[in-house]
């Protein structure tokens, strides 16, 4: 820890003071950090704020809930509100501009006030029943047993069926090698949206529709990932190939033991992606699937919204913890990104 804070605070100028350079370095990376982590504590802070606390304007950045008061005779705890001289009331009803309220040392007592005279009594508190609330409504652990299977299934066969197909196009010298590259690289120019059709019909004639293996199968392989890998592999030596050949290796053990261990960086790169593509896809697993047993994640949230309301505070809950794992992915294999793109296969 030590050597970690006197790298982060370190400086250009002598004896300690701050150069120009060091001042406007700090803003720069203060600005960076605001801008990337900003909006994640606002949407955490937000998912535990009540939904008459979100509709407040202007919005706040802490999570507040209004204190409430015991008054005698009362069925139940009224809500507080002081007034200009710092007492505390609780107020029965409101009508208009006029509220009635009861001071708890008097409550037999019935007072009416002026509403823009009080001002609420709030304490900083979480509203944690707003993700409490989703495993009442939703069956939550089934939805993200979707999203898991779909999201580790897929990505393992992306990563065997584009690692085999780069394999082939980047070390083995057939005809129509540049032909098949060429379609490989040219289906990147083509939008997903234009194949949703004849991809969907493909998909019923298959009997896969409403089928969780309706969303994996057409994710198989990808144009990006036969890319990354192939350039990746062409960095490998080719006479560690021919050196495996010569003691007997099978092209399959070449491909197991070889080609896979050298190709880890570029597979953790490929793999990130794919984890990502495939647990925030919304649009094909909504034309997929129809019935709610197969629901993801994302299709869970998209219920929240309805066409006269939103459920605020349960869908900014929902989409928390619909982040975490991604993040928590990003988290352990970030560091395969910048190895992936400085190192090579040879070393």
């Amino acid at each position: 820890m030590a050597r970690i804070g006197a790298f982060l605070t370190r400086t250009r100028g002598r004896n300690g003071k701050l150069h120009w350079t060091d001042w406007l370095s700090y803003a720069y990376l203060g600005v960076a950090v605001l801008m990337m982590f900003g909006p994640v504590v606002w949407l955490v802070l937000s998912s535990f704020k009540t939904e008459a606390d979100l509709q407040r304007f202007p919005p706040r950045l802490l999570p507040y809930s209004q204190e409430t008061v015991v008054v005698d005779g009362q069925a139940a705890p009224l809500p507080a509100y002081v007034d200009k001289d710092g007492r505390t009331f609780g107020m029965i009803r409101r009508i208009g501009l006029v509220a009635q309220v009861v001071d708890p040392a008097k409550p037999a007592e019935v007072l009416k006030m002026q509403f823009n005279e009080l001002k609420p009594a709030e304490k900083v508190a979480l509203a944690t029943e707003n993700y409490t609330e989703l495993f009442q409504r939703f069956n939550f652990p089934l939805y993200f047993w979707n999203s898991t299977f779909i999201t580790v299934t897929s990505t393992l066969i992306m990563l065997i069926v584009n690692s085999m197909a780069a394999f082939a196009l980047s070390k083995y010298e057939f005809k129509g090698r540049g032909v098949v590259l060429a379609l490989v690289v040219g289906t990147l120019m083509i939008p997903q949206t234009v194949v949703l059709v004849p991809l969907f019909l493909i998909t019923s004639q298959l009997g896969m529709i409403n089928s969780l293996w309706g969303v994996i199968i057409p994710g198989a392989a990808t144009p990006t990932g036969v890319f990354l890998l192939r350039q990746y592999m062409l960095t490998i030596p080719d006479e560690i190939l021919d050196a495996a050949r010569m003691d007997k290796a099978s092209e399959w053990k070449i491909y197991w033991r070889i080609i896979l261990p050298l190709s880890a960086p570029a597979l953790a790169v490929l793999a990130i992606l794919a984890i990502m593509w495939r647990w925030n896809d919304f649009l094909w697993p909504l034309i997929v699937l129809t019935r709610n047993d197969n629901f993801t994640l994302q299709l869970a949230l998209n219920s929240f919204q309805g066409e006269m309301t939103t459920e605020w505070s349960n869908l900014l809950a929902m989409t928390v913890l619909t982040l975490a794992p991604i993040a928590l992915v990003f988290m352990f294999l970030q560091k395969y990104i910048a190895t992936g793109i400085a190192s090579t296969g040879g070393k």
